[in-house]
């Protein structure tokens, strides 16, 4: 059963964006067969096993993945859950109630994050972290990227991988080993449910943890992670209208000469399927964010968070020869979905509204001044990178492609425009299936 679901979470939530954009009718029909099989091969819903509404519609390894995610026994000391980080009521982010809205608190008193946390929301659909070759927009060079992975690093090279993170961390949940982990919920009260997806002696077995951590990556592959049921996705199936400021700021972020957000954050435009709509290619990019003061290891002014390029394994999977320090400064670019409600912005979290992300990417070099403390010296801009990593920044795509005077891409109505349209992408709730009593 285990491996049936493998199988079957690999072809939905892993390799969907390429079905959709590149494979043959043939292996659409495969994915499908492959879906509808699911129930003969024991992937009923939940049932008996509901304790409440919540649980209602999710597979035994899903609820498995959900009772995990929601434990916050997993933590050293306890209190702190998946959940405490991932909020479902936020979009799944949050920061658990740091003193710091751009850090999450961990399971230690003094234990901050270092960055922000990411939404969890769609991101079952990234692929596996890997190099593609990518025709560069502004060079028309055809060359190597990287793609993929979770984290803003790509650290973890899918959704399984990324559960080890938060649990072993010590700024997070700060577990000892992966083996604490497993004893946890083996005397816990969902140790049953474990036995019953795995059988009776996962807890004996050396793969035990993964095995769990596979539950929890079907959970948050499940659809409770991706409704796709905001305003937009309603316009896409005609059921809604997008008022003219939201149309116009619809038709921005798609204008290759005006917000070409649409190069990173991408959609298929002739299609009117949400599922076509992730906005996100998955890739990475240095985009010079300003540095965060408020983020207590940056009182070290020695402290720099370089991104991508240091990354565990970089040079292994990157192509022969490639330049690993290129990708310094790089980091993912995450869905524009639900983004309206998963400030702060940016790796770091130094913008606190989403009209100052957009207005940053539309006057960063035109005015950098606004942005960058050191206002008279050209030197300042790009201030969270050494000097030397300073070119990695993007200034040949549109809107980055301009100078200090020129006049910016977007003026103050567009960028009110583009902020309004990004409001249409945040995923509005729908009534729970009820579970059978």
């Amino acid at each position: 059963m285990a491996l049936v679901e493998d199988l079957l979470a690999h072809a939905k939530n892993v390799l969907a964006p390429t079905i959709r954009s590149r494979l043959s009718i043939l292996s659409r029909a495969f994915f499908f067969l492959l879906a509808a099989a699911a129930p003969a091969a024991g992937l009923e819903t939940v049932t008996s096993d509901a304790r409440n509404a919540d649980d209602a519609g999710l597979s035994p390894r899903e609820l498995l993945g959900k009772r995990i995610f929601e434990d916050k026994r997993l933590s050293e000391p306890a209190g702190v859950a998946c959940a405490s980080c991932h909020d479902p009521s936020k979009a799944f982010q949050g920061n658990n109630g740091s003193p710091i809205a751009a850090l999450a608190r961990g399971s230690r008193p003094d234990a901050l994050g270092t960055r922000k946390t990411p939404s969890l929301a769609y991101v079952s659909f990234s692929p596996r972290f890997h190099f593609m070759k990518k025709k560069d927009e502004a060079t028309g060079e055809t060359k190597p990227v990287p793609v993929g992975g979770q984290f803003w690093d790509g650290r973890a090279d899918d959704l399984v991988t990324q559960v080890e993170g938060p649990l072993l961390n010590p700024r997070e949940m700060n577990n000892p080993s992966k083996a604490a982990v497993v004893e946890k919920i083996k005397t816990g009260v969902y140790a049953d449910l474990a036995r019953r997806v795995y059988g009776e002696r996962i807890f004996e077995s050396d793969s035990a943890f993964e095995r769990l951590a596979r539950a929890v990556a079907a959970y948050e592959s499940s659809k409770r992670f991706h409704p796709f049921s905001s305003k937009f996705d309603d316009f896409l199936r005609g059921r809604e209208r997008l008022t003219a400021q939201e149309a116009q700021g619809f038709a921005l972020f798609k204008d290759k000469k005006k917000g070409n957000c649409i190069a990173c954050h991408v959609g298929e435009e002739k299609s009117r399927r949400p599922q076509d709509w992730l906005f996100t290619d998955f890739s990475y990019d240095a985009l010079g964010a300003p540095r965060n003061s408020a983020i207590p290891d940056n009182k070290d002014p020695a402290h720099i968070d370089l991104g991508l390029c240091v990354r565990d394994g970089l040079a292994k999977v990157a192509p022969e020869g490639f330049d690993v320090e290129s990708l310094c400064g790089q980091f993912k670019a995450p869905t524009l979905r639900n983004i309206a409600v998963t400030g702060p912005y940016l790796h770091n979290g130094v913008f606190t509204t989403l009209r100052d992300v957009v207005a940053f990417y539309a006057t960063r070099d035109t005015d950098p001044s606004r942005w960058y403390p050191k206002k008279d010296s050209a030197t300042a801009k790009y201030d969270d990178l050494p000097e030397k990593f300073r070119h990695n920044v993007n200034v040949e795509e549109v809107p980055y492609d301009r100078k200090p005077g020129e006049t910016p891409r977007l003026d103050d109505a567009e960028i009110d425009a583009i902020v309004a349209f990004l409001h249409t992408l945040s995923d509005r709730a729908a009534p729970l299936p009820k579970a059978e009593k």
